[in-house]
């Protein structure tokens, strides 16, 4: 009985030894990609949402109306599901999803429009006039946004 027990042990150790030493360490992707704005204030969601048109986005350094009141920076950080979609269709959905909740926000301080808005994933700023920076992995896609929300005239 002694003897079974020590070998068992031994072959227990070379099991989970051997495991151990096959198995890699997954890396996550996260691939930053830079993607056009326009197609994405176009498009519309999987439930029908979509910008209403009540609220501007000026992005980056972009020219826009003098605000006539400032009601704060508001940050977003949206995510998508990557699963069976191209980098850019989850970029796009995780950027509508952004800029959606940045409309709401605008919407519930009493302002028109977002304006300076820039990417602002893991918290670098990045100002693009254009375009936004994304970031695909192979389960998740996310989107950081930043930006003031003010009151501008039209």
């Amino acid at each position: 009985m002694f003897f079974n027990a020590k070998f068992s042990m031994k072959m227990a150790l070379l099991g989970a030894a051997f495991v151990l030493g096959t198995v890699q360490v997954a890396e996550a992707r996260d691939s930053a990609i830079v993607l056009p704005v326009d197609p994405v204030l176009h498009m519309t969601g999987n439930k029908g949402e979509k910008l209403d048109g009540t609220v501007s986005f000026y992005f980056g350094a972009s020219a826009h109306p003098k605000a006539t009141k400032v009601f704060g920076n508001f940050a977003t950080n949206k995510k998508t599901n990557s699963v069976g979609k191209s980098d850019n269709d989850a970029c796009n959905w995780a950027m509508l999803s952004a800029l959606l909740t940045l409309q709401e926000r605008a919407k519930s301080e009493g302002g028109n429009a977002v304006i300076n808005i820039m990417s602002n994933y893991k918290k670098v700023e990045k100002s693009y006039d254009k375009e936004f920076e994304c970031h695909a992995g192979t389960f998740v896609t996310g989107v950081a946004l930043k930006g003031d929300v003010v009151k501008i005239k039209k």
